[in-house]
């Protein structure tokens, strides 16, 4: 599975409507620089199939079946071409990059492939995306045997980290909605429940707030708190327990994500003096986001405030990632990672310890890097919460 797409599989919802479209000359704007970063990267073009990467560059529309050959071609020096299923046409020819891009057509009784051939050079190497279905990179090889393809998330990793100011805004809106879950969730009975009624009642308060789907709604009682992948089971909540709670979804086709730990009842010094590290070991990332510095500087400025306290060892495995359109994309924010953070870039910033048997503490927070630094996108309390 890409790292783009979200793994959350028994969780997730389908989106209840299309997102609110972006502008024809946004979609045009994002087509030419697409072109343009293939050409930087000495790529003869870019080849786009159902997924994440096509709604971003052309929008949504109902058709964009992934099992039937829907292809954007992207090249610097011809207009941006379209290949659809006939029956797919209306809808593409409606969809929100209409008249950005030039639509082709192939009929139920054509060879697809031999379509696509004829919007591709013979000899080309072309970046394609990584949802691309294996039959449809198969009959493009059998089509173009002298042509060559690279996995878009090793061409162009940062592809679609670099946000404009309208996705911001959607970020933000986002981040807004998970909060709003979050502050309503710490009204609700914890104890006697079972993780898996609470996760219930989380998702719907995400939907409550706004969310058009659910891709996370995450709560880790007691020892369970120290498995980041824990999914809610029938474990009981007790007077005394420290729980985690991840959030997130998709608002307006693009995502949040939030994680705060509460404690049940008054919380005792211990778990006090650990959030407190964990809070201290996400603001240490967060002072250091500029642009031009490694992602992997991030991780280890997070990593060294928990290794001072004595919990380097119980560290979170990373410490971030970017989000957008899904909930997991570039840059990641992990050990050694060398791309550097630009303006623009919005990433998921999170710290914790994991004490396998005994608890876990975690935070997440999304920002946006700036030219001197970063904007919380979310305003909810990081502190640690009480629920009863």
């Amino acid at each position: 599975m890409s790292p783009d797409e979200c793994d959350e599989c028994d969780e997730c919802e389908t989106e209840s409507g299309a997102p609110a479209p972006f502008s024809r000359h946004v979609h045009t704007g994002r087509l030419h620089r697409a072109a343009d970063q293939a050409a930087a990267a000495r790529l003869t073009g870019l080849l786009v199939t159902p997924g994440p990467d096509l709604t971003w560059l052309c929008g949504h529309w109902r058709g964009a079946a992934p099992d039937r050959l829907t292809l954007l071609v992207l090249t610097p020096e011809a207009e941006p071409r379209l290949l659809v299923p006939a029956r797919d046409l209306a809808d593409a020819s409606a969809g929100p990059a209409a008249g950005a891009v030039r639509l082709t057509a192939w009929a139920d009784d054509q060879d697809p492939y031999a379509a696509a051939a004829g919007l591709l050079l013979p000899h080309g190497h072309y970046g394609i995306t990584d949802a691309t279905w294996s039959v449809h990179l198969l009959g493009l090889e059998e089509a173009l045997p002298l042509t060559t393809y690279r996995p878009l998330s090793t061409a162009l990793p940062l592809f679609r980290a670099v946000k404009d100011e309208e996705e911001t805004a959607r970020l933000a809106t986002a981040a807004a909605a998970v909060d709003a879950a979050y502050e309503a969730a710490l009204a609700l009975r914890f104890t006697g429940r079972r993780e898996s009624e609470l996760a219930a009642d989380l998702a719907g308060l995400l939907r409550a707030h706004g969310h058009d789907r659910v891709d996370r709604a995450r709560v880790a009682c007691g020892t369970h708190g120290a498995d980041p992948r824990h999914r809610p089971g029938e474990h009981r909540i007790e007077p005394g327990d420290t729980v985690v709670l991840d959030l997130g979804g998709r608002r307006d086709g693009y995502a949040s994500v939030l994680t705060r730990t509460v404690h049940v009842g008054p919380p005792p010094d211990k778990v006090r003096r650990l959030h407190e590290i964990v809070r201290t070991a996400q603001e240490a990332a967060l002072a250091v986001m500029l642009p031009g510095v490694p992602c992997g500087e991030v991780d280890r400025a997070a990593r060294a405030v928990l290794t001072n306290a004595g919990h380097g060892a119980d560290a979170l495995p990373v410490t971030g990632h970017g989000l957008g359109v899904t909930p997991y994309e570039p840059p990641y924010l992990a050990p050694g990672a060398t791309r550097l953070l630009a303006p623009g870039m919005c990433v998921q910033v999170g710290a914790g310890v994991l004490l396998p048997g005994r608890l876990g503490v975690r935070l997440g927070d999304t920002v946006v890097c700036t030219t001197d630094g970063v904007r919380r996108l979310g305003g909810t309390d990081p502190a640690l919460g009480v629920v009863t």
